[in-house]
């Protein structure tokens, strides 16, 4: 593998100096993360984030997956013994694996095919001087090819048209002018199965559509395709085939005789056995790949800001998983979100209990000293949510309504059932709403990201790739927050930078049979816990109440010797440092620069100093729905407010206090053109919204977010 030129290619695709793509390459080789490299090797790299970071991994593996094809396709062509030293330099030459495939689609081994049955015949010479066009009565030439193979003249210019036609579709030039054509002019036709009209009528939109493929948006396509693989949609994608023969006889057509008429009856044989069909299964696959990115970005982008949605923090919290036959089931938790009681109460009918139900959540509230109430956001919550705001506590509670999304799935889970193994799913679904509202990240990653249904068409894309995205969406989110490393689940501890589901474990029990760790130090007592993984992880885990502060802090163990420096020249201690700003501010930071040490990582340890173990979340906020409940309250031109659920390609999700949410298409998002709902507004946002229209039977509600007057912030 070249690896000197893959840098050099990857930094000039990616607009950056050879030496950043360099120097990132040997620490990703050396077991650098790239929450790590991102954070703690700012000097290395140009101060580069993790979407470059992760750029140039992706680029850089590309390369290397084409140099490993392209070592197997000069094999292959060597042991063929037909390598010239042009063919070499022109493989050598190919930067992506579609060129590579071409040059090397007339050497690949093939099944027994029409072309190849004829060359066992004899017949390629026939077919190399009509492809030639300077005979004018091909038919004689035919001729001299009979034999025990071949019995007439027809079937010796059919055979040889079998060859030209096997040639034009293997014609490197062909295959790149008929790519550029597709990528032009190619058309998605979807028609309905004969017969599956009433089956498939949730697909009824693309019974009889069509349209440019490279203008299709990725929620049609893959909206299209899942029709198509349930069986009630034939998609086929092809552009003009008039077009299409006219380039391909610019190519192939040199001259005006009978041999001339041969080739272009090959080149259309070509094009409608061989070429169409293929160049179809690659723009099919082509389109597919791109809006498995958007919908993977799309879902990506989502889980990031539902991850690092604002925590209510360390509060004592009474939790309700809201129903109306089989009661609200509620907890209490203290303020490590441990489970101190749980209880049903039944406020709705059938059973009516409310004022007992109110006695309940009054004793509730004052002897767990509750701050806050979580009500998750399913059956009966708005219901649940009155009840408890017409309560009259004696302090001033704060009530949230908490996603439900996933708590179901991670109360029937073997997580849930080893963290509660003496309680029931309702239980644990009211624990895990209680604990979202403390702290979303903490409580979702024990969930697998899927369920938590903030996509779209998450199940139609490629899984590995989804996965794989999710996962770094995950180790991003949980290491830009950072860990309490003496209060955090395994799950959370597996996403730490270095670490992995095994040292998370080893963290725990380690916890268990020694109390809470007093210093990172300590950590490197941890089984298993070698230098490199200490490393890469001690930075992103903190330690409250450590005799030394920079264990609560971002700063890094490698750099603790520069602050320890920094208070000493001061003549102070690092508690000193932390606290008072003035001595701060006498710090001259050049004095400390090393060629270890630079300018970047210096001003990120004076922003640790002045807010150590800082969350970067924003606080959360309150907020009230409308007086609707049900979609026959709503009434068009209404304006009310909602909280943004889901955001995808074609506009954003917003639930306004029903059980139904309602969209805002990207059409109503704003009185200018919008490219991507995500510029417009972020998950959890609090918008204001207007009713465009209601469909109480397809249970459809339409919103516009123009001509609202009043945009409530951002949450």
């Amino acid at each position: 593998m070249n690896t000197n030129r893959n840098i050099v290619l990857v930094a000039k695709k990616l607009g950056l100096h050879d030496w950043q793509v360099e120097n990132t390459i040997r620490l990703m080789d050396g077991g650098a993360t790239i929450p790590f490299i991102s954070r703690y090797r700012k000097e290395m790299t140009g101060s580069l984030d993790e979407v470059k970071l992760m750029n140039i991994k992706e680029e850089y593996e590309r390369l290397k997956d084409l140099d490993a094809r392209r070592e197997a396709i000069l094999k292959s062509i060597e042991e063929q013994e037909k390598m010239t030293p042009e063919l070499r330099q022109k493989i050598d030459a190919t930067l992506t694996m579609t060129e590579l495939e071409d040059i090397y689609l007339p050497y690949r081994p093939k099944r027994r095919t029409r072309a190849t049955i004829a060359r066992e015949k004899g017949l390629e010479p026939l077919a190399a001087i009509i492809m030639d066009q300077k005979e004018n009565d091909p038919s004689l030439k035919a001729e001299e090819f009979l034999n025990d193979y071949v019995a007439t003249v027809e079937d010796a210019m059919a055979g040889a048209s079998d060859i030209i036609a096997e040639w034009v579709s293997e014609d490197e030039k062909a295959r790149k002018q008929l790519r550029y054509l597709f990528e032009k002019e190619a058309v998605i036709y979807s028609r309905v199965v004969k017969g599956k009209e009433a089956e498939g009528i949730k697909y009824s939109d693309y019974y009889n559509w069509s349209e440019s493929l490279k203008k299709c948006p990725s929620h049609r396509l893959l909206a299209m395709r899942r029709g198509e693989e349930e069986g009630f949609l034939k998609l086929s994608v092809e552009p003009s085939e008039e077009n299409a023969l006219d380039m391909l006889n610019k190519i192939f057509i040199k001259g005006k005789n009978a041999s001339s008429d041969l080739v272009a009856d090959a080149v259309k044989d070509s094009w409608k056995r061989l070429l169409s069909s293929s160049m179809e299964t690659e723009f099919r696959n082509i389109s597919k790949e791109k809006a498995d990115i958007d919908a993977i970005t799309v879902f990506a982008e989502n889980l990031r800001q539902l991850l690092l949605g604002s925590p209510l923090g360390e509060k004592n919290v009474l939790a309700i998983d809201p129903g109306f036959r089989t009661g609200c089931k509620v907890v209490c938790l203290d303020r490590q979100g441990n489970l101190v009681h749980n209880e049903t109460i039944y406020p709705h009918a059938p059973q009516n209990e409310t004022a007992m139900s109110i006695k309940k959540i009054l004793t509730l509230v004052n002897a767990y000293k509750i701050e806050a109430i979580a009500i998750g956001n399913g059956t009966a919550s708005r219901e649940t949510e009155d009840f408890i705001k017409w309560i009259k506590f004696e302090n001033d509670i704060q009530v949230f309504v908490v996603s439900e999304a996933g708590a179901s799935i991670y109360s029937a889970s073997k997580t849930a059932r080893d963290e509660f193994p003496d309680y029931d799913v309702t239980v644990r679904g009211a624990v895990s709403i209680g604990r979202r509202l403390m702290d979303p990240l903490a409580e979702l990653v024990k969930l697998d990201p899927k369920s938590i249904g903030v996509g779209q068409y998450q199940h139609d894309v490629d899984q590995q790739k989804l996965q794989k995205s999710l996962d770094d969406v995950v180790m991003s989110c949980v290491n830009a927050v950072g860990v309490e490393v003496n209060t955090a689940s395994k799950h959370l501890l597996t996403y730490v930078s270095g670490l992995g589901p095994q040292l998370a474990q080893n963290i725990i029990d380690y916890r268990s049979e020694n109390g809470p760790f007093k210093s990172r130090k300590e950590l490197l007592k941890v089984k298993r816990m070698g230098e490199k993984a200490f490393e890469q992880s001690a930075g992103f885990m903190r330690i409250r109440n450590a005799e030394n502060p920079l264990d609560a802090s971002a700063v890094h163990p490698e750099s603790y010797h520069v602050v320890e420096q920094m208070s000493k020249d001061l003549g102070c201690d690092i508690k000193e440092l932390v606290t008072n700003e003035n001595k701060r501010k006498e710090i001259r930071l050049e004095r400390y620069i090393t060629p270890v040490t630079g300018l970047p990582t210096l001003k990120d340890i004076m922003n640790e100093l002045a807010k150590p173990g800082r969350d970067p979340r924003s606080k959360i906020k309150e907020f009230n729905f409308a007086d609707v409940h049900t979609m026959e309250d709503l009434i068009p031109g209404m304006v009310i407010p909602g909280i943004v659920t889901n955001i995808t390609k074609f506009g954003a999700f917003v639930d306004i206090g029903i059980k139904q949410d309602g969209l805002v298409h990207i059409s109503n998002m704003s009185k200018t053109y919008v490219q991507d709902p995500s510029t417009i507004v972020k998950l959890h946002q609090h918008v204001m919204v207007k009713v465009l229209a209601v469909d109480i039977e397809r249970k459809r509600i339409q919103l516009s977010m123009k001509d609202v007057d009043k945009k409530s912030d951002q949450n």
